[in-house]
C-alpha cells in the first residue's frame, strides 16, 4: 500500500506564532486516520494544509508522490474537505450537491451529462440517507443543522474524492445525522478505496473505525 500524502518538515506560523510544527507524517492510501488533540492543538491546520487549501510557511506537503500547490487541478477534483460548519450556497438542495459536478464538466470531465449528473446526486443523497423526492428541491434555509451538514457531506460524496477530509464532521449535528455521515465515510472507503482523514474529539469512534490517530499537542505531533 503506498502513500497518498507525505509531510515533510512542515511549520505553519501565524502572526509570528508557530500553530503547527510536523517533522514527518506519512499517510497511506485508502487508510483512515483520525487526528486528536485539545482545541488549539492544530487539527484544522493539518487538514487545512492537506487540502492545499494554503500553502505551509516551511515545508513541503507531497500528493501522489509529488509536490502540489494550493488550488492546482491535481488536488482540487481529488480532494475535498469538510468542515464542522455547513457552508451551502443560497439555493436549493439538489444545486449545491450538483455544483462540483458542473464545475468538473466545465473543466472537461467526462461523464456529467445532466442525466448522469442527476443520477449522482440521487445516489449520493442515499448514502448520507436524505431521500430525493422530499430533499432534492428543498432550499438551504429550510434544512435542519443535521440536514445541511449531510446535503454538504453528500456534496463531497457526489464528486467519488480520491481524499475525503473532514473536521469535527459531526460536532454540532444530531445523533441521527452523526450516525449517518459516519457511516457514508466509511462506504466511501469500502466502495471507492477513498482515504480518509478526521479530526475529530470523539476518541471512541475513531479507535473503532481508524487504521493510525495522530496526535497532536501545541501544533506538534506526539509520540
Amino acid at each position: 500500500m503506498n502513500s497518498i500524502f507525505e509531510v515533510k518538515n512542515v511549520e505553519q506560523i501565524y502572526n509570528k506564532i508557530k500553530v503547527l510544527d510536523i517533522k514527518s507524517l506519512v499517510i497511506l492510501r485508502g487508510t483512515i486516520t483520525g487526528v486528536m488533540g485539545p482545541n488549539g492543538s492544530g487539527k484544522t491546520t493539518l487538514l487545512k494544509l492537506l487540502a492545499f487549501s494554503m500553502k505551509p510557511t516551511k515545508g513541503n506537503i507531497l500528493f501522489n508522490g509529488k509536490p502540489q500547490y494550493p488550488f492546482s487541478k491535481d488536488v482540487r477534483f481529488s480532494i475535498t474537505l469538510l468542515t464542522q460548519e455547513p457552508y451551502l450556497l443560497k439555493r436549493t438542495v439538489y444545486d449545491n450537491i450538483s455544483y462540483g459536478l458542473i464545475l468538473r464538466r466545465k473543466h472537461g470531465v467526462l461523464g456529467n451529462s445532466d442525466k448522469q449528473i442527476k443520477m449522482k446526486v440521487r445516489v449520493a443523497m442515499s448514502y448520507v440517507g436524505l431521500d430525493f423526492t422530499i430533499f432534492a428541491h428543498r432550499k438551504w434555509n429550510e434544512l435542519s443543522g443535521g440536514e445541511a451538514q449531510r446535503v454538504a457531506m453528500a456534496a463531497r460524496l457526489a464528486l467519488k474524492p480520491e481524499v475525503l477530509l473532514l473536521d469535527e464532521p459531526t460536532a454540532s449535528v444530531d445523533a441521527e445525522s452523526s450516525q449517518k455521515i459516519r457511516d457514508a465515510a466509511l462506504k466511501a472507503r469500502e466502495e471507492w478505496g477513498t482515504t480518509i482523514v478526521v479530526a475529530s474529539h470523539d476518541k471512541n469512534w475513531l479507535d473503532g473505525v481508524c487504521d493510525t490517530n495522530i496526535h497532536l499537542l501545541n501544533g506538534i505531533r506526539q509520540f
